[in-house]
């Protein structure tokens, strides 16, 4: 769900592990672009890649929500969480795609959150499934994602590791398969709780931003004395 920069990547990359992969996206214009074969943000190999997995039917694109969730038995959640001004997350595009989600759903379903969210967030998914759906069957499941513009597809496919939070071993076998070329090319798979999945994208994010402040920090003290920092 969702068609942004991590949406795209994720997909296109899935599709060409050779998934079946439904990209879901509620704006229209964005759509009819991907079906027109215009990607609509750049990353060097993506207009490529998500050709070619189109061309093999690997690779389509809707606005029809509630046929994707229901063909689907993985449903990745990739929307934006963009700041307030307080500094917070606004959390109003997961919890929208959690509800619905959950109105939509008629099968087990695993959901898979992909966005940058604060540690908790998967407790909040699964209750507002469960508050519009009581006698749902799904688990929920945290795989954040690390890529970086610029190398966002080769960081997709090969990986440092391919952090995978759940629940239940159902929700763990069936995220571990969707990255079955990875685990056959002996990418390392961290196996943990949804929690330890959500902390770790946080703990990742606060020691890049460190290390950028520490090296700023130098470079002035190089600058003033005339020192080369690099």
């Amino acid at each position: 769900m969702g068609t942004g920069y991590v949406g795209l990547v994720s997909g296109a990359c899935l599709a060409d592990f050779g998934n079946a992969v439904v990209c879901v996206d509620i704006d229209e214009e964005r759509v009819d672009l991907l079906r027109s074969g215009s990607v609509p943000i750049y990353e060097p190999g993506l207009e490529e890649l998500v050709g070619r997995n189109r061309e093999r039917g690997r690779l389509t694109f809707s606005t029809d929500v509630a046929f994707a969730i229901k063909s689907s038995e993985i449903i990745f959640i990739c929307v934006g969480t963009p700041s307030l001004p307080s500094g917070e997350v606004d959390m109003s595009y997961v919890h929208r795609a959690a509800g619905t989600i959950g109105q939509y759903m008629e099968d087990y379903k695993t959901v898979v959150n992909k966005s940058t969210v604060p540690v908790g967030t998967g407790d909040e998914v699964g209750q507002i499934i469960r508050d519009a759906r009581p006698e749902a069957d799904f688990d929920v499941v945290s795989n954040p994602e690390f890529l970086r513009e610029g190398s966002a597809i080769d960081d997709f496919m090969h990986p440092d590791r391919v952090v995978i939070g759940a629940g239940s071993q159902r929700a763990m076998d069936a995220v571990v398969d969707v990255y079955r070329p990875l685990y056959q090319n002996d990418i390392p798979m961290v196996l943990t709780g949804i929690h330890s999945a959500e902390m770790i994208k946080y703990a990742s994010n606060a020691l890049l931003a460190a290390k950028i402040s520490f090296i700023n920090e130098i470079a002035g003290v190089c600058e003033h004395y005339g020192a080369d920092v690099t």
